[in-house]
């Protein structure tokens, strides 16, 4: 099968999704509901697994293992995007119509960034074999920075990104609908909508820099690295929609996350080291044992804590550019139960 055919067919076929998203599924701009949602997330991990079916039968079973493999990892991984929504939109409170319009432009933005640093990459890679090296210590310095950040409040006031916006641009007080830009005057304003989209826009970047290189431990095949961090992202809108109402109840899968990053990050120096000693079945194994041990163990541990104290425990965390405050720190699932 000729690879360019591959790139051009693949990239129609996303361009078709997006436009069925925007066009006709959500024209109106209405507020996502659960069952929506779900249907939605299961229509695209339906998707992946067929698409990866035809990765496996036309380029061969190793493909299609690591493509399987660096998908669920990219799915796993984005969840820690859903939890930087959750705080971002609960911040600016931004109405709950007008959550998907940001995150569907947010989203097309990112496949563009990412497909650039993905190629980047893999470019870099070919030509010096030893930045596997720096990719691997940086995903066990990233993994071990998620730890420590858990329980953090971010401080968004406070963020850098969203003060230098403001000192930059001229920000409308209100919401102004759906929109990301109005003029008055002749003037041209950003809205309130447009600093929650640039925030999550640079949220995706910094945290593909953590999650490209995750998936160059599983392989170096641009096209499987490219096609499933793009399965994982276009799913992202459904599966924040399907679980942002209930995301309290998976607090603990963010340290499964962490696990995962420092894990994955020294399959790849233990690999790049000695040979390929650890394969990608056991990449896959781990991952799907550590998400799922995660999540089980969230499940138990919160079953029956206050929602009021879930809601208030969802909002800690990490945000690109926000400080921690100075009193968090503290793990209220722990001390408040």
């Amino acid at each position: 099968m000729n690879s360019l055919w591959m790139w051009i067919g693949f990239n129609l076929f996303v361009l078709v999704l997006l436009a069925l998203d925007l066009g006709v599924l959500h024209r109106k701009g209405k507020e996502v509901g659960i069952r929506e949602a779900l249907l939605l997330s299961l229509g695209y991990f339906v998707l992946a697994l067929i698409f990866g079916a035809g990765v496996y039968h036309f380029l061969g079973a190793n493909s299609g293992v690591e493509f399987l493999t660096g998908y669920l990892l990219e799915k796993s991984l984005s969840v820690d995007n859903i939890f930087v929504f959750v705080l971002i939109f609960s911040h600016f409170q931004v109405p709950a119509q007008y959550q998907h319009r940001v995150l569907f432009w947010g989203i097309l933005g990112a496949l563009v960034m990412r497909a650039a640093l993905i190629l980047t990459g893999a470019a870099i890679i070919e030509a010096f074999h030893w930045v596997i090296y720096i990719f691997g210590a940086f995903l066990i310095f990233t993994g071990g920075k998620m730890l420590v950040t858990i329980n953090q409040e971010p401080d968004m006031e406070g963020n850098r990104l969203v003060r230098l916006v403001r000192r930059r641009f001229r920000v409308t007080e209100g919401y102004e609908g759906n929109r990301f830009f109005i003029r008055r005057d002749g003037l041209l304003y950003f809205t309130p909508l447009m600093v929650v989209l640039i925030l999550v826009e640079v949220s995706d970047v910094v945290f593909a820099l953590d999650s490209i290189p995750a998936i160059f431990a599983i392989t170096t095949d641009p096209f499987i690295v490219y096609t499933s961090n793009v399965f994982a992202i276009l799913g992202l809108r459904a599966l924040y929609f399907a679980l942002v109402g209930i995301i309290h109840r998976f607090h603990y899968l963010k340290y499964g996350l962490s696990l995962v990053l420092m894990v994955v990050g020294a399959k790849m120096l233990i690999n790049a080291a000695f040979g390929k000693v650890i394969p990608t079945e056991a990449a896959l194994l781990i991952t799907a044992l550590l998400i799922g041990g995660s999540m089980l163990v969230s499940v138990i541990k919160t079953r029956r804590l206050p929602k009021e104290i879930g809601t208030a425990e969802a909002v800690h965390g990490w945000v690109p550019g926000s400080p921690a405050r100075e009193e968090s720190g503290k793990d209220t699932l722990d001390t408040k139960k």
